[in-house]
């Protein structure tokens, strides 16, 4: 089981996306426009670097939905390797079968 901090941080940084994500696209648009005037982009690059650093993609990692371990992640499971055998092996995961041959 992860630390209980690590997981809470994960989903602060999950909101913070979410209440950031439409202000920093904008910010982002007007940035990378080749037709914004210099002056307009170095205030949009102003506005993004004051926005929460946590508020950004890239800051989220994936952890499993079980025990918040964050390495050995399956993303089209949201399971953890662990996790997902024990799921698989009692039939619990939808179209997986052990290999045997």
């Amino acid at each position: 089981m992860a630390k209980k901090s690590m997981v809470a941080r994960e989903v602060k940084r999950a909101k913070l996306n979410k209440r950031f994500q439409a202000r920093r696209t904008e910010l982002k648009a007007v940035v990378s426009n080749q037709q914004s005037e210099y002056e307009e982009k170095w205030d949009a690059m102003i506005a993004l670097q004051k926005l929460p650093r946590d508020s950004g993609k890239s800051r989220q990692r994936n952890r499993c939905a079980l025990t918040g371990r964050p390495h050995g992640y399956y993303r089209k499971f949201g399971l953890s390797r662990n996790k997902l055998r024990e799921v698989i092996l009692k039939g619990q995961a939808p179209g997986v079968v052990k290999a045997s041959w």
